[in-house]
């Protein structure tokens, strides 16, 4: 049996966008590709979800304060 990480409790929810999202989400934050926080290719949650260099990650983090939070790394 293989474990999965997506499935720990302290493993946020990571999932890749579309393009038409990534498109989305570049143009409301007024920023380019190369301008995200990066996430390597062989990163063990990237390799699970199938990200590929260029990909755009949305991380959703539970938090106390904010209820949830979301971050997007760029895969390189």
């Amino acid at each position: 049996m293989k474990f999965k990480l997506q499935e720990h409790m302290l493993v946020p929810k990571h999932e890749i966008l579309s393009k038409e999202e990534a498109e989305e989400l570049l143009k409301i934050l007024g920023v380019r590709k190369e301008q995200l926080p990066k996430m390597k290719a062989d990163d063990p949650i990237a390799k699970e979800i199938g990200a590929k260099p260029g990909d755009i990650v949305k991380i959703t983090r539970k938090s106390l304060t904010a209820g949830e939070s979301v971050f997007y790394r760029l895969v390189i």
